[in-house]
């Protein structure tokens, strides 16, 4: 995939950089941590240039986290609820639970979405939620065009300094990688088990 993906990229340039970004975000397996690296060092052989390749990377960001946010418009609370009518039972989740964590992501949503803007796979599925807690669609952009400029400045500029060797930098986002999900599996184990003891307790 690695191959297509810079073969796309030399042969269209700030195109290609747009439109991968843009895949990358509605199809995470797609990842940014080549395309941004890789985007840098085009820029040590070609006419492109370094904040023409972060413009380009920042779009093709906003509009995939535009397209995600509204699949969760789709996907409201008044439909999760419907579907709670039927498997909550199951699930062991309740109305009340759903109205809970979307409240929870009306306060904090907006700092959330900023700082998983540079998580790599969650940076992508952040847009759901929000888009599911009716997150105002301005500040929703704000914040997503925010933590994606910070993402797309430090992986684009160390993609130009390191040149030829700008493959280096996967191997460091892969040690990141796994630290940020490590965290976030040991979040949600946390949230699951408090989230039991509660019920129990209730």
């Amino acid at each position: 995939m690695q191959n297509w993906i810079t073969d796309f990229m030399e042969q269209f340039g700030y195109l290609g950089i747009f439109l991968m970004i843009a895949l990358e975000n509605v199809f995470p397996p797609i990842p940014s941590e080549v395309i941004l690296p890789f985007g840098g060092f085009m820029t040590t052989y070609s006419d492109l240039t370094v904040p023409g390749v972060i413009a380009a990377a920042t779009a093709g960001s906003v509009v995939g986290a535009i397209v995600l946010y509204g699949i969760g418009l789709l996907l409201d609370v008044e439909r999760l609820e419907k579907i709670v009518d039927r498997w909550g039972h199951i699930l062991r989740i309740t109305k009340k639970d759903i109205h809970k964590a979307d409240a929870w992501f009306d306060k904090y949503g907006y700092w959330t979405v900023l700082f998983c803007r540079m998580i790599p796979l969650i940076r992508s599925l952040i847009s759901i939620p929000a888009g599911m807690s009716n997150m105002k669609f301005l500040l929703f952009l704000l914040f997503t065009t925010i933590g994606t400029l910070i993402w797309n400045i430090i992986l684009v500029s160390v993609g130009a300094a390191l040149g030829e060797s700008w493959e280096d930098i996967t191997h460091f986002m892969d040690i990141y990688s796994n630290i940020a999900y490590a965290l976030i599996g040991i979040g949600i184990i946390v949230f699951v088990v408090l989230f039991i003891r509660k019920k129990r307790k209730s």
